[in-house]
């Protein structure tokens, strides 16, 4: 099986992103999302990605105009899904959102139709039973900023046929990411089981407070060189994503370390609207955070 139409369902943080390194690599990829006001919020944004590109890699203007021309958006599932070889889905990290959605896409995606999810944190063997395909349905879990860091962690369940995992395998392949092939459902693949812990621990030093934001990230950046602490990398996730994450562990765990974090991330962040980088502010104001000024680390 040749996989050549895809669609790419959510428009938000990862998808958008996941979108265009699609489109990019030559694919025509369908963008749904719920409504029109909220594709009309992504066009915008695939403008602005085309600038990193340049910028990170070095994309030419013909090369961007190429991708643009690619990407085709519609909040008509039906429509989106009626000659896909591939879905990616990119909906927000809500057990609720993704089991309706893929109630309703299994009854309009065509036999063929392969379903893979980028969720951060739900395994594949969660979702599954709401595809009506489990056989055809794996994780594609993308890093963020894919242009740069080009990885996607493949990961089947116990239903999930070979020969599904290898064509989606060589399908990431050719979009440009390197494929992090995990033998075994992980709760938080290779990435966020890295990951979690150390954004939690930045959160715990805050909420407990042992130190403030700005002096975590500096302390991490200096004694690592990293570009970034646990901070200003979550405005670069999106503090929804966090939340999500966040909530999600509080609520299979019953951590009251936990509870304290999703408490302060609910009444400082979403609540407020400072959801990172897409909204203009999380934990620092964009788009010039003043992590990123020469001043910072001094």
């Amino acid at each position: 099986m040749e996989i050549k139409n895809i669609v790419v369902a959510g428009s938000g943080t990862m998808g958008y992103q996941i979108a265009f390194q699609i489109a990019y690599k030559g694919y025509k990829v369908k963008v749904y999302d719920i409504n029109d006001a909220v594709l009309e919020k992504a066009k915008s944004k695939f403008n602005i990605l085309s600038e990193a590109y340049k910028k990170d890699i070095g994309s030419t203007n013909e090369q961007l105009k190429t991708a643009l021309n690619n990407l085709d958006y519609t909040s008509n599932l039906e429509l989106a899904v009626k000659d896909a070889d591939l879905v990616i889905e990119a909906v927000p990290e809500n057990i609720e959102i993704k089991e309706s959605f893929y109630t309703q896409l299994a009854k309009l995606a065509p036999e063929k139709t392969i379903f893979t999810t980028n969720s951060s944190t739900m395994l594949p063997s969660l979702l599954a039973k709401f595809t009506g395909r489990p056989e055809k349905f794996l994780t594609t879990h993308f890093g963020i900023e894919v242009w740069k860091h080009n990885l996607t962690e493949i990961m089947g369940h116990p239903a999930t046929d070979p020969t599904y995992f290898d064509i989606v395998t060589a399908f990431i392949k050719s979009i440009g990411m390197v494929p992090i092939i995990l033998h075994k459902e992980q709760a938080g693949y290779v990435l966020n089981t890295l990951l979690v812990p150390f954004l939690q621990a930045g959160l715990g030093l805050l909420v407990n407070g042992v130190s403030d934001y700005q002096t975590i990230d500096k302390t991490w950046m200096i004694a690592t060189d990293a570009p970034f602490g646990p901070f200003s990398f979550m405005d670069t996730i999106g503090l929804t994503t966090v939340y999500n994450v966040f909530k999600l562990m509080y609520d299979t765990t019953k951590d009251p370390s936990l509870e304290k974090i999703v408490t302060y991330l609910k009444t400082e962040h979403i609540d407020k609207g400072k959801l990172g980088e897409a909204t203009g502010e999380g934990f620092y104001k964009h788009p010039n955070p003043n992590y990123k000024s020469k001043e910072f680390l001094k």
